[in-house]
């Protein structure tokens, strides 16, 4: 390829990932609801692809045993997943949307997230749950959730937030390879951009646990979960043009939490503004405004700021959604505050 840049969609890295590792290790399968087709019906077989399309293609390359439409049963499908990772398989199982989280949740917190724990390590719990987040698409209150800090707030759960393709590639590849519970929070608007950065065809990981630095600054942090880096890389260049030096963390995964980069990076800015697309109330950025106070508060000129949305449900109208969701000029705003 030489230096040329391969530039792929978010979806498409999905689906370059789960094929490459299904080719490496016969123990992956894929279920959820429709990732074959359309329920089983040969003549709907591999119709969408999933709801995401992040799996088109997979059943005619394994077949039926290793790619397997489920029943609408979250309960039902996650705790298969679980029974198969705890009796050796590698399942990644797809959970259509992360606010469905509420029929599934026993399965997923009082068995994927204890199971290691309580058998006193003798059972490894090798599941990838890959779920559907964000508003911006007007799919109202139920479909349009972040609630990915409700999963961080369980022992035994590794959960992971891709920013773009490239980083979703390598944060899925260590997913499957890990031999603890992992989710992967795909935001949907995010998942038909293309990536700005090359994307390597062949197979590599991102390690789960540490975050990086997209732009590097000394004035201000912009902390980003996500989709959100993107609005806080935008916000960067405006604040940029206006002769202020930012620096912009892409978390990628929010447990474990990367403190140390977090730490390193607003010791030195004095500043920091977290974006979060979840629910105000104990999310993530919550969560690092209060590490951030208690362990580096000497160094701070400046309270730590959140951006969130309103403490409401997702709205239905497109005008209030609009409304609802971070954005880039909230980010800026908020930094102007920070900074001024």
């Amino acid at each position: 390829m030489g230096d040329k840049v391969r530039k792929v969609s978010y979806i498409q890295a999905v689906n370059e990932v789960l094929r490459q590792e299904m080719e490496r290790d016969s123990s992956v399968i894929v279920m959820g609801e429709d990732v074959a087709g359309g329920g089983g019906r040969p003549d709907k077989k591999d119709a969408w692809g999933g709801p995401m399309r992040l799996t088109k293609g997979l059943i005619f390359e394994f077949g039926e045993n290793r790619v397997r439409d489920t029943p609408i049963s979250e309960a039902g499908f996650i705790g298969a997943g679980v029974g198969a990772a705890a009796t050796g398989l590698r399942p990644v199982v797809e959970l259509m949307y992360v606010g469905f989280l509420g029929v599934c949740a026993d399965q997923i917190f009082n068995n994927a997230a204890k199971m290691h724990y309580m058998f006193g390590g003798k059972v490894k719990m090798p599941l990838t749950i890959m779920t559907a987040t964000g508003a911006g698409l007007n799919n109202a209150a139920q479909h349009s959730e972040t609630v990915y800090s409700v999963f961080t707030h369980y022992p035994g759960l590794k959960c992971v937030v891709p920013s773009g393709p490239y980083t979703a590639k390598g944060l899925y590849a260590s997913a499957i390879r890990d031999d603890d519970p992992v989710i992967i929070f795909n935001n949907r608007p995010a998942m038909g951009l293309r990536s700005d950065d090359h994307v390597p065809e062949e197979p590599y990981t991102i390690p789960i646990g540490k975050a990086s630095i997209s732009v590097e600054g000394t004035d201000i942090t912009l902390i980003g979960i996500g989709y959100t880096t993107r609005l806080c890389m935008e916000a960067a260049e405006e604040l940029e043009s206006d002769g202020y030096s930012v620096e912009v963390i892409d978390l990628l995964s929010i447990s474990p939490l990367d403190t140390e980069t977090i730490l390193e990076s607003v010791r030195k800015t004095r500043k920091v503004v977290i974006v979060d697309e979840d629910y105000p109330r104990c999310n993530v950025a919550s969560d690092i405004s209060a590490l951030v106070a208690e362990e580096a508060f000497d160094y701070l000129d400046a309270p730590p700021k959140r951006v969130t949305p309103p403490h409401t449900s997702v709205p239905y109208s497109r005008a209030l959604e609009a409304h609802w969701i971070p954005n880039k000029d909230k980010v800026v705003s908020a930094a102007r505050q920070v900074l001024e």
